[in-house]
């Protein structure tokens, strides 16, 4: 008999080893919200069919969890996945990045126009799949058998990154007749989807899923994002023209000794794209201001370090502003729905101030600008006085610049707006995109913890509140921006990995943000270490892993 701790109902039980958690499920009569599809075993995320063999305390979720929603996203590729080999056989499905409230994909070696009836068809086989209540069944096989069973399926990529790692036994999951893996655990059976939906996007399929705070819905009004699409459309081929679309790629430069020359290459590229920046604000001829704006860990204040540079090759005299010293005096701080200070609001910016400098400077005018200190919540003024001269252009940062809001008062045909963010563009394999939320939050953990004394912990901890913030004040207005530029770099997972790895593997274990520090852990085991003397000292990556030749 083994003893467990169920958090849901606060019982200390005695089940037999072997039980699985679907067991203790139905024996407890645990009920949530919505159907129970996982658990927190030991803060470990694990699927119903897992079988207990030591005690443990155990905390099942639903759809409402964040774990839980992860579980349900990646089942529904899965049912995708299996739709689309029965009507198309020869077709291998990619999917590759999220974009207007779904994940968008795209139908390899299929070389039609994607039309509305196809559309139609593969989703109605969806549901048929989703009707049938079939479940996901995880099994252990030797590696060289689970290598073979996804070559039946035409899962290439997947093949390669699995034989390169050399382990005995390998994990697949079954649908049916169709396996497959998602690099995480899935929902018991399909019967459990109550909700998706398919759609036509450019030339792919945009798979609609719902959100843990409403998840029996999706958006019904698909809202287009060109400019954004744009950008990930353009870094994917080009990860394509140089062949290096998959981790595998990435990792074979560094077994060969090639990683170097491809940082240069790839450092080259982000300087080639800044210079385009650089040249586009010169051709306006009326440009004042270059509001600069992005989420948290994006690489906002190196590029624009590197975009004053490349205005400095045309003659201009940038002059970079942070908004961030233009806070509100801590008390005059509006709070959030809790009662704590919310730094995310625009309404924490003192407005007038902001036009106000602003104006004063476009006309020529002298002034102070403020310093805020955010050990005593207050600006400070230290005399820094600055005054823009006849090729002088300011260059100013921070989450709400792309917010018509901050800039109210000050002539719109003076300004040219820019968003950044880290869109990888990098793939696990064809069926296991790395979300952009990853790549920033493995930057921020590694910032936070070296520069401004946060452990993983406490970043983990924060980060929910973070996209919060980012989803209401920021993304809203990213298609506002004149141009994107995309601030990630193929080898930053491998380089960023030795200063990642150490620090979540500090998480302690009966923390519930644990769970995640062992996601994270398991990502970055994908990748080979990437030696830091390989990244040249203005690269981004050096705002958060240190020996930038940038002052921040």
């Amino acid at each position: 008999m083994i003893h467990i701790y169920i958090q849901n109902n606060t019982e200390h039980r005695e089940y037999p080893f072997g039980t699985s958690l679907k067991e203790i499920v139905e024996k407890e009569k645990i009920e949530l919200n919505y159907p129970v599809i996982g658990a927190l075993v030991n803060n470990k995320v694990r699927e119903m069919n897992y079988r207990l063999h030591k005690p443990v305390q155990i905390a099942f979720f639903d759809m409402t969890s964040a774990y839980g929603i992860e579980m349900y996203n990646r089942s529904m590729y899965f049912i995708l996945f299996k739709a689309i080999g029965e009507i198309l056989p020869n077709v291998n499905l990619k999917i590759l990045h999220s974009i207007s409230g779904g994940k968008y994909c795209e139908l390899e070696n299929y070389s039609q126009f994607i039309q509305s009836e196809l559309v139609e068809k593969i989703e109605q086989k969806m549901w048929e799949i989703v009707k049938k209540d079939l479940p996901f069944v995880r099994e252990e096989l030797p590696t060289e058998k689970a290598l073979d069973e996804f070559r039946k399926h035409h899962l290439t990529t997947k093949v390669d990154l699995l034989a390169s790692r050399k382990t005995i036994y390998t994990s697949v999951y079954r649908l049916n007749d169709y396996v497959n893996y998602y690099y995480g655990v899935l929902i018991p059976s399909t019967g459990i989807v109550n909700c998706f939906k398919l759609e036509q996007y450019e030339n792919g399929l945009l798979l609609k899923l719902p959100t843990r705070r409403n998840p029996v819905t999706v958006v019904h009004n698909t809202r287009k994002l060109p400019k954004l699409f744009s950008v990930y459309s353009t870094h994917k081929k080009w990860v394509e023209q140089i062949g290096i679309p998959y981790v595998i790629d990435i990792n074979r430069k560094v077994e060969n000794g090639e990683i170097e020359d491809f940082i240069k290459i790839s450092e080259a590229f982000h300087e080639k794209l800044i210079a385009n920046i650089a040249d586009e604000i010169h051709y306006r001829n009326n440009v004042k201001m270059v509001l600069l704006s992005g989420p948290s860990s994006s690489g906002k204040t190196t590029t624009c370090r590197r975009l004053s540079v490349q205005l400095g090759v045309l003659g201009y005299k940038p002059l970079q502003i942070s908004v961030d010293d233009f806070f509100v005096e801590r008390e005059d701080t509006p709070l959030d729905v809790n009662g704590n200070y919310n730094f995310e609001t625009i309404d924490a910016i003192d407005l007038p101030l902001f036009n106000e400098t602003l104006n004063q400077l476009i006309a020529g005018e002298s002034v102070e600008l403020p310093s805020f200190n955010f050990t005593t919540g207050k600006k400070e003024w230290k005399g820094h006085r600055v005054q823009m001269e006849a090729n002088s252009i300011l260059v100013i940062e921070g989450i709400h610049c792309l917010n018509p809001k901050l800039t109210a008062q000050v002539n719109d045909s003076t300004k040219f707006k820019i968003f950044v963010s880290a869109l990888t563009s990098l793939s696990i394999d064809s069926q296991n995109p790395i979300p952009t939320t990853d790549n920033r939050l493995i930057r921020r953990i590694i910032r936070d913890y070296r520069y401004r004394g946060y452990s993983a912990l406490d970043t983990l901890r924060r980060w929910e509140s973070v996209r919060e913030g980012e989803y209401k004040y920021i993304f809203p207005y990213q298609e506002n921006a004149d141009i994107m530029f995309n601030t990630s770099l193929i080898c930053e997972l491998g380089l960023l990995k030795q200063y990642a790895v150490p620090i979540l593997r500090e998480v302690p274990e009966n923390e519930y943000e644990f769970a995640e520090a062992v996601r994270l852990l398991k990502f970055l085991s994908f990748f080979k270490t990437i030696p830091e003397k390989a990244v040249p000292g203005g690269s981004i990556l050096r705002e958060f892993v240190g020996g930038s030749t940038f002052k921040y």
